[in-house]
C-alpha cells in the first residue's frame, strides 16, 4: 500500500473514531485511535474500519460487558479495545 493511501486511511479512521455521535463513544474511540492507530498493520486497520461501521451502543455495550460480543467481531483489534482503559490525562477532547 502506498504511504499516501495509508495516511488517508489513518485520517479517515481517526475522524470516524472521533466523531461518533455519542460523547462516550467519541471519548473511547478517539483515545483508542490516538494510541493504537499509528501502529496497526493493514489487516488490523481493516478490522478497525469494520468496527467503526457499527452503532455506538453496540460498541459501548460490549466494552462495558452489558452484552456479549458476537464472534464475528471478536478479533485482535476488538480485544485491544475491550482491554483499553482511559486515564484522566488521556482524555483531551472534552
Amino acid at each position: 500500500m502506498k504511504r499516501e493511501d495509508r495516511e488517508n486511511w489513518h485520517r479517515r479512521l481517526y475522524y470516524q473514531a472521533a466523531h461518533r455521535g455519542t460523547k462516550e463513544a467519541d471519548l473511547l474511540l478517539e483515545s483508542f485511535a490516538r494510541v493504537y492507530l499509528p501502529s496497526l498493520e493493514a489487516h488490523q486497520l481493516a478490522e478497525l474500519d469494520k468496527l467503526l461501521q457499527l452503532p455506538d451502543h453496540d460498541i459501548i455495550n460490549w466494552r462495558l460487558g452489558y452484552t456479549q460480543l458476537p464472534p464475528e467481531y471478536d478479533g485482535p483489534v476488538m480485544r485491544l479495545l475491550l482491554s483499553f482503559s482511559l486515564t484522566p490525562g488521556e482524555i483531551t477532547s472534552y
